[in-house]
């Protein structure tokens, strides 16, 4: 094993050095986080106009997808040519992928386009960490990622009222466009204002793990295709549904065989022999399966049944949104004072699981003050989760692995937001259909014959009572199943988080016996 050259040692900057920096990833951060955000109390709307219902859940899932696969491209590419260069080409591809879902004609075209803005997306938050990490050494990151994390409540409030707003009275298209002044102001300010004096000219070859990547976006994309498709497009005993989940599941195992030789894998899987990091992964992929799954078909429970408009729906998330904030952010500094955190996870899982299925007990008649009841009980378990997850995964890996540790774990949270999406989505479609189907024909009574997949919530109002109540039971059951199932996941990350075991946090005990601590645990994991 060859020694690495020693990372260069940033110049000292002032605090106003360092903000003006900072000035431009602030900028940046707000529009990755902003961006789901707002698109999500549109989804109704904008399925209504295009009228593609089945492709509902594709709209998300393929921005996440591409996101998730594109992230540890980013990364490398940044060790390469110098994060600032590909850190603005993240922003301005990100961007042209906004405009196209600005013009998008159909559904299938917003799918792709929503694909090729995820592609920039996952240069965003890699980069923004990884200018971060040269802007500010590691013993006074701590406050300077505090200032980052503002954004995210700020994103999480604002986003639903401003996407509902623009959707209301504007044009649910203007979700995308929004992006357009917000990113030419980040390039803007990162070109003027982000000079990184560390970056230096890198004269080792830099290898980049090209099969491993091309054979995990196979396996990923013809996972979530089989269940997207699966009893929709195709019956699931067809050739096509068995079809595409061999070939995941023979990517699965093609991609683990390369990336146990690859030089620098895409994925370390050497991680994964600590047991705490594996633990903590498998709890993050469960919240991350839930939560998009509940931000993106909630609205549609808010809208169509309990009649409320897009910006209402937004403002209907804040008491998830505000608990998940009050907990993560009162959590971390429990944690940081006592240095205790295996209780979270415990009890996130169960306020998760137990805030779902209330959400599976909605009906026609459920009010929007029980609605909130229970998206508190789901906020309040989420914020035990988000933040603690992610605090057992570094703590779990040595520091010369802490960066990988990291990717990893945000890559298999995606990953789980993407396959949440893409199973809960092809359940709220068939079940809907279904009961459509069934009951009404698929066919809107006062439309002259027009596709029920062409309903928007404004254009139920103007159908017939009896064709109201129908659609709304039809929306209920599906609403049903997929909180139903996604508690019953819980079970499982409820499970995993009682076999974390708390090994001291580092900096709550001498580095040394942090090491020591984190070693033993690769060699002799708890049972």
């Amino acid at each position: 094993m060859t020694d690495q050259p020693a990372a260069p040692v940033a110049p000292a900057l002032t605090p106003r050095q360092i903000i003006t920096a900072m000035s431009g990833l602030i900028v940046a951060m707000l529009l990755a986080q902003l961006d789901n955000m707002i698109v999500a109390p549109a989804l109704p709307t904008i399925v209504g106009e295009l009228g593609g219902l089945k492709h509902l859940s594709w709209v998300g899932t393929g921005y996440i997808l591409a996101s998730a696969v594109a992230t540890p491209i980013w990364g490398k590419l940044g060790d390469l040519f110098g994060h600032k260069r590909t850190f603005m080409i993240s922003i301005v591809l990100f961007l042209i992928g906004s405009a196209l879902c600005g013009v998008a004609q159909n559904m299938t075209e917003l799918v792709f386009f929503r694909a090729f803005q995820g592609l920039g997306a996952g240069g965003l938050l890699v980069g923004i960490m990884s200018v971060l990490g040269m802007l500010v050494p590691p013993r006074e990151r701590g406050k300077y990622m505090g200032v980052m994390m503002a954004v995210m409540p700020v994103s999480m409030i604002g986003g639903p009222l401003v996407g509902g707003w623009i959707t209301d009275h504007v044009s649910w298209r203007w979700a995308f466009y929004v992006n357009l002044p917000l990113g030419a102001l980040a390039l803007f300010v990162i070109w003027s204002t982000l000079h990184l004096t560390t970056e230096t000219k890198r004269t080792e070859k830099v290898v980049i793990d090209w099969s491993g990547i091309a054979v995990l976006t196979v396996w990923i994309v013809c996972l979530v295709l089989g269940i997207t498709w699966g009893g929709t497009e195709y019956a699931w005993d067809s050739w096509q549904i068995i079809t595409l989940f061999a070939v995941a599941a023979a990517g699965l195992l093609s991609f683990v065989l390369i990336e146990r030789n690859a030089v620098e894998p895409v994925i370390g899987l050497h991680l994964f022999a600590n047991k705490n990091f594996t633990l903590s992964t498998v709890v993050a992929f469960v919240a991350g399966f839930t939560m998009f799954g509940t931000i993106y078909f909630l609205p549609q429970f808010q809208q169509f049944v309990q009649g409320k408009s897009a910006t209402n729906s937004g403002l209907l998330l804040m008491p998830l949104m505000f608990a998940l904030m009050a907990t993560s952010i009162g959590g971390g500094q429990v944690i940081s004072r006592t240095g205790r955190y295996k209780a979270f996870p415990i009890v996130g899982t169960v306020l998760l699981g137990v805030g779902l299925y209330l959400f599976s007990t909605m009906d026609v008649d459920t009010t929007t003050f029980t609605s909130a009841l229970f998206m508190i009980v789901m906020g309040l378990g989420l914020g035990c989760l988000m933040q603690t997850t992610n605090l057992i995964a570094q703590n779990s890996v040595e520091i010369k692995d802490l960066g990988a540790g990291t990717g990893t774990f945000t890559f298999v949270r995606t990953l789980g937001g993407s396959i949440g999406l893409a199973i809960l989505g092809s359940i709220y479609t068939h079940q809907l259909t279904g009961e459509l189907t069934k009951d009404l024909g698929g066919r809107l009574p006062s439309a002259s014959g027009e596709s029920i997949q062409s309903l928007t919530p404004e254009l139920l109002k103007e159908q017939p009572p009896q064709f109201i109540d129908a659609f709304q039971h039809a929306v209920v059951a599906g609403t049903h199943s997929i909180f139903f199932w996604g508690s019953l996941l819980v079970i499982v990350g409820f499970a995993a988080s009682w076999f974390i075991r708390e090994v001291p946090l580092r900096g709550s005990v001498p580095p040394a016996a942090a090491e020591e601590a984190a070693s033993a645990e690769i060699s002799h994991p708890a049972v």
